[in-house]
């Protein structure tokens, strides 16, 4: 995509985080890597749901404003931990889903293997242990320990972040955070969710190539 083109992809997909009610007022950010050492951010106090392109902001990945007129998000730094430890990151995703905060507020995981796309696609998602307080060294901080080997965390009294390759990718994995949650919320409630066995996971879990190489667009023979 071009330039302009990852604004507007990053402005429709705060439109979503807010239409589906995963965001509310100003909450959430997102971020974008467009260069080796430069990334697109979201402002902070602008609705999601109301950003233009012309509204968010070009730093460099020690989080200085290089171009825009407006603050970054406050929690910028959060985004920078992601990208530092994660090489392979494009975008990165934060928002207050409801389900999902509940289950941060409980400081509960979403760890369990109860689905099966869940373990052959998003993974196991963690919940940090402790609060961090807003806006401070202590958020990214507190998200480190799960960046090697995880693609979205909880936070603790907070809400939830997500990563991926792209933009497209980190928001469906921070859908994917939210409609988890609500399932595992209503099979509490059904009654005692089942788990699925190690051998199920396992052979789950081999197919996590297969599916990678499924959303490649497929070429001619």
């Amino acid at each position: 995509m071009t330039f302009q083109q990852e604004r507007e992809a990053i402005c429709r997909v705060g439109k979503l985080l807010y239409d589906r009610g995963y965001v509310a007022a100003n909450d959430g950010n997102i971020s974008v890597k467009v260069g080796e050492d430069r990334l697109l951010i979201t402002p902070s106090g602008v609705s999601k749901g109301r950003m233009t392109p012309d509204m968010l902001l070009v730093t460099d990945l020690d989080g200085t404003v290089l171009e825009g007129n407006r603050h970054p998000s406050s929690e910028g730094k959060m985004h920078l931990a992601v990208y530092r430890h994660r090489p392979d990151v494009g975008a990165v995703v934060h928002a207050h889903p409801a389900m999902a905060t509940a289950f941060a507020v409980c400081r509960q995981g979403l760890e369990a293997p109860y689905l099966s796309e869940l373990v052959a696609g998003l993974g196991g998602v963690p919940c940090t242990p402790e609060f961090a307080m807003l806006s401070t060294d202590e958020v990214p901080e507190s998200i480190i320990p799960y960046l090697p080997d995880h693609n979205a965390v909880l936070l603790a009294n907070h809400g939830a972040l997500a990563w991926g390759g792209d933009l497209w990718e980190a928001f469906d994995r921070m859908e994917t955070v939210e409609h988890t949650a609500k399932i595992i919320w209503n099979a509490r409630l059904l009654g005692n969710p089942v788990a699925l066995t190690e051998d199920e996971v396992a052979r789950l879990r081999s197919l996590q190539g297969m599916y990678r190489k499924l959303r490649e667009v497929r070429r001619p023979e």
